[in-house]
């Protein structure tokens, strides 16, 4: 065979093992197969995906992302709670839309779902699936003043009050228009400290079982600067039974945050504070043991574990 007829392949010696060997299995008597690139036998490996906040965890007290495809403007999802149709915080762009969903403490583990509005005017509804798995967390005994325990009627009349004002502050759901969402929902911590309480602790007071932790308790001496983790509204100021000095944010289609035990609120409602700016201070006021920052966080009206927003952070 004269030598301009013969294919021009580099010399086997130039080859590593493995291409040496495809070469063989890939030329027949007078034949050649085309091969890859060199480089692209020695791929690297993909980077890994972004990472993405809140992180999902579905268990009672965690969060789900659930995918709803492409959409031209964002979809209306909303949530059966009880008597009432919650909705439910969707972020993304026309490419891809997100449901984050939060789970309450209270869920019964197994299916549930939410519901898509197909159409701008809400019709059309579409169920999106999802599995609540059980988690089991652990329990908290504390020794607290008794009065906070055992309540006399006038405490007992103010506590109901309260409750009845916080139900109204919790159930506020500000929607954003297109091209105003907040860029990420990852946040940082509203105060440097140690973690002296994760969420979802059964709680025993006394010796006397109560709801579950529904935040992080971060200890800090009193005075300490608290600052908002996220670009957010006051909705709420106010001096509680059980919570103390406590400022409520909202950040948008029903994602609020609470702090409690305040010895200081420097805020009103109205005020807009963005991420990173001081507006409160830790204290030691309501049902507490020592100085601390209780920290909650809310998604459609379910109080899930702050630590699913946080870089770094475990959950409970």
């Amino acid at each position: 065979m004269p030598e301009s007829s013969l294919p021009l392949v580099p010399a086997p010696s130039a080859l590593p093992l493995s291409r040496r060997r495809a070469l063989m299995m890939v030329m027949g008597a007078g034949s050649w197969l085309a091969l890859p690139p060199l480089g692209l036998l020695h791929a690297k490996p993909l980077p890994p995906a972004p990472a993405v906040w809140p992180q999902a965890l579905q268990v009672p007290g965690g969060v789900a992302r659930l995918s709803l495809g492409p959409a031209a403007a964002r979809p209306r999802a909303k949530l059966r709670q009880g008597d009432a149709d919650v909705p439910v915080l969707v972020v993304g762009d026309a490419i891809e839309w997100t449901a984050v969903v939060g789970i309450t403490l209270a869920a019964t583990p197994g299916d549930a779902h939410i519901s898509v509005a197909q159409h701008a005017d809400g019709g059309g509804l579409r169920q999106v699936k999802y599995a609540v798995a059980p988690k089991q967390y652990k329990e908290q005994h504390l020794k607290v003043s008794p009065r906070t325990v055992d309540l006399s009627p006038e405490d007992q009349a103010r506590y109901e009050r309260e409750r009845d004002h916080q139900a109204l502050v919790m159930a506020t759901f500000s929607d954003q228009p297109a091209g105003h969402a907040l860029p990420s929902l990852r946040m940082q911590v509203p105060v440097p400290g140690r973690r002296s309480s994760s969420f979802g602790l059964r709680r025993v007071f006394n010796g006397q079982p109560r709801n579950p932790h529904s935040g992080m308790d971060i200890a800090a001496p009193t005075g300490t600067p608290v600052v908002a983790p996220l670009a957010g509204k006051v909705i709420d100021v106010g001096d509680y039974f059980f919570n103390g000095g406590t400022v409520w944010l909202d950040h948008g289609q029903g994602l609020l945050t609470m702090y409690c035990h305040l010895s200081s609120m420097d805020v009103r409602v109205g005020d807009v504070v963005q991420a990173g700016e001081a507006f409160c201070k830790v204290g030691a006021t309501g049902r507490v043991t020592g100085p601390h920052l209780h920290w909650g966080v809310m998604l459609n009206r379910a109080m899930v574990d702050p630590a699913l927003f946080l870089p770094g952070n475990v959950a409970a």
